[in-house]
């Protein structure tokens, strides 16, 4: 898929390769959009891949003032699982738990979700709405850009191809203002938005003095509803003022039919999303719905770098990989040029990882990367050298040590009959087994939280649900 794969350890070396080869080469962070392009042939001009994921410093979230900064490798969950951000950019973090599943927010970033630059992605519509800005840093040095500015079109953004996005800052949010994210999808989870909406006011009392709406998946870009919020300014959030802004917002856009909905509905979609979350910020219950204590399947390190690499690695055949794999150190000489799901089974022959989407919609392929649930067919193998990964096979003896027995979450399966094709199972068990490590008595809610990933086509979910409940008994009496 690529002709050369380097793993950089310094900000200074992915800038000097991307000067090298300009638009041969893109960074590569979670991975979780390039490797599909890579994969459907989107990126033929694609050569080489430049891996910062291992850069020290770079997944933190910070608060500078009164703005807060997120580092390029900051993860979804990272953002999820923030005090900062959710106490003070409650819009971002209820886009990035909206974002896939456990295992694609332990890898996809957020800069890597506004680069990708599609109408729809759901964090690009609360930055906007919190006034972020973009720092943009190569060689000839650095240059910020408003997020109003960074987009160009339908997957379009003014970076140059030598340039590497280093940091995403916006204002946090004052006492007296209050936002809301909320999303349409045509399913609960990994789902694609229909249409999504931020919106910030700021109150002085109980009358509005500023508003900032902003829609997603509904034109080109992420657009301003200006006329609906200036609409606002000035009144209280009565149940008139929020039916007319509401109103006002859904005939700012002029969006298109697509596969996932006619412009009708949308439009129609708009003015609900803003019409509840208008109510919400008056009832002052924005954050109601957010989860206090979700499923993040992070492990212990919770997602942050745990092994970062002493020198920069060019991957080719000459230099192998060196992991470790259920416990067993391992020097794979093959495979550089794979997927992490490929080299596991083509490569290390731990055939229990099973490909079934090979575009991280199904969760079959869900190994334990450093410590975090992720989806194997979304990794490059090179990520796999220096890194610590568990499989199906490793389950026993991540829990029980070497003395043969199963893992509690193994043991349910089979006595809840929780297995039916069983295509789907070895993802089912390793997010199972991080769920109870992290939560040993899970709610039920936080078990459905944990397998939003993972696909059952036999419909076998009641069971499943219950098998991991039965483990986590289990658990809780050896």
């Amino acid at each position: 898929m690529w002709t050369a794969y380097y793993s950089v350890t310094t900000v200074s070396e992915a800038l000097h390769l991307l000067a090298e080869y300009q638009q041969r080469a893109r960074i590569i962070a979670g991975g979780t959009d390039i490797i599909l392009e890579l994969e459907r042939g989107l990126r033929p001009n694609v050569e080489v891949l430049i891996d910062i994921s291992r850069v020290p410093g770079l997944d933190q979230i910070s608060l500078k003032g009164d703005s807060i900064a997120l580092g390029p490798l900051v993860m979804h969950n990272h953002v999820v699982g923030s005090p900062l951000a959710v106490q003070r950019a409650l819009p971002l973090a209820q886009a990035c738990w909206e974002v896939g599943a456990p295992q694609i927010r332990n890898r996809g970033t957020v800069a890597g979700n506004l680069i990708t630059a599609s109408p729809a992605n759901d964090t690009i519509t609360p930055l906007r709405a919190l006034g972020a800005q973009v720092t943009l840093s190569s060689l000839e040095g650095e240059r910020t850009v408003p997020l109003t500015a960074f987009y160009t079109g339908v997957r379009r953004t003014l970076m140059r191809p030598d340039e590497l996005l280093t940091s995403i800052s916006f204002p946090a949010l004052a006492p007296n203002e209050r936002g809301i994210f909320l999303k349409l999808g045509l399913r609960r989870a990994q789902a694609i938005s229909v249409v999504n909406a931020a919106v910030i006011l700021r109150f002085d009392g109980d009358v509005v003095t500023r508003a900032t709406i902003t829609l997603g998946s509904v034109a080109p870009t992420i657009i301003n509803a200006a006329i609906a919020e200036q609409a606002l300014v000035g009144k209280a959030l009565t149940p008139e003022t929020i039916a007319e802004a509401a109103r006002l917002a859904a005939a700012a856009p002029s969006p298109i039919d697509d596969v996932r909905s006619t412009a009708e509905y949308r439009t129609e979609m708009v003015r609900v999303l803003v019409s509840r979350a208008l109510k919400a910020l008056a009832a002052n219950t924005q954050a109601a719905a957010f989860p206090a204590d979700p499923a993040m399947l992070w492990g212990e390190n919770r997602a942050h770098i745990t092994h970062p690499l002493p020198a920069m690695i060019k991957h080719d055949t000459a230099v192998p990989i060196e992991t470790t794999i259920n416990g067993v150190r391992k020097t794979i000489t093959t495979g550089q040029h794979k997927t992490l799901l490929r080299l596991l089974r083509e490569d290390a022959g731990m055939i229990g990882t099973k490909e079934g989407c090979a575009e991280g919609e199904c969760g079959a392929c869900t190994v334990l990367l450093d410590g975090a649930a992720v989806m194997a067919c979304m990794v490059a193998a090179p990520r796999a050298h220096g890194a610590e990964i568990v499989t199906v096979e490793g389950l026993r003896q991540q829990d029980n040590g070497a003395d043969g027995q199963l893992h509690p979450i193994q043991e349910a399966f089979i006595d809840r009959a929780a297995v039916q094709c069983g295509y789907c199972t070895p993802g089912f068990l390793v997010a199972g087994a991080q769920l109870l490590a992290e939560h040993p008595q899970p709610t039920t809610t936080q078990v459905e939280q944990s397998i939003t990933g993972n696909l059952c086509r036999c419909t076998g979910y009641y069971q499943i649900v219950q098998a991991f409940i039965d483990a986590s008994k289990k658990q809780e009496v050896s």
